[in-house]
């Protein structure tokens, strides 16, 4: 299994990259099947946020879907450890569920289709890019990153949520093929938004 330690905006220093890894050797065993574990750590300058200056984000890439956990402190080991604790708790939930889905039947796939454009659109970004520009002459940074997506039930895209440990969730909705997005109200109370977007259905009988 591959682990990459990256810093976005700061260094990482060699002793801390061996931290990492010796750290996310014990990953293995609840991701036998991971392929590859990435770190980024972050560097807040505001020194109004000295409290949770450091940031360390892990990202676990597997077959299945992606499981990520993020971690804020006033120093870089101690959000590697709230990092790794959350990335755990995640693990052991994905690793339950896909015990529990062995007992039921998989959902009939489909194939959604949307209307070919008009005009041949500009070639979009490669699975997993990042890229940061600004908003005309303002000082304002947008981050975009493409990700695979594939349809799925409004029960499973709460379940990813959760693995990622974000607010809200992008997804195609299995049933009727709309663009959709899950989000989270208060406690375990959520709301799914969905685009009434012309697209074409065919489901796939084999």
């Amino acid at each position: 299994m591959e682990i990459v330690v990256a810093g976005r905006h700061t260094e990482v220093p060699e002793k801390f990259r061996d931290h990492v890894k010796e750290k996310l050797a014990k990953i293995e065993q609840l991701a036998p099947s991971a392929q590859r574990i990435d770190v980024e750590v972050s560097h807040e300058r505001n020194p109004r946020q000295a409290g949770i200056a450091e940031r360390v984000e892990i990202t676990v890439v597997d077959k299945g879907p992606v499981i990520r956990a993020e971690a804020s402190a006033d120093d870089r080991y101690g959000a590697l450890d709230l990092a790794i604790a959350k990335l755990q708790e995640r693990l052991r939930r994905s690793r339950d569920r896909r015990k529990d889905h062995r007992q039921h039947t998989p959902l009939t796939p489909v194939d959604v289709r949307p209307p070919a454009p008009a005009e041949e659109p500009p070639a979009p970004a490669a699975l997993g890019d990042v890229a940061e520009t600004t908003l005309g002459d303002s000082p304002v940074v947008i981050r975009q990153k493409v990700h695979a997506a594939h349809p799925m039930t409004v029960d499973d895209a709460l379940y990813e949520m959760e693995l990622v440990g974000h607010d809200f969730f992008l997804f195609v909705d299995v049933e009727t093929a709309q663009p959709s997005v899950a989000y989270r109200r208060h406690g375990w109370n959520y709301g799914v938004i969905k685009l009434d977007s012309p697209v074409a259905i065919r489901a796939v009988t084999g």
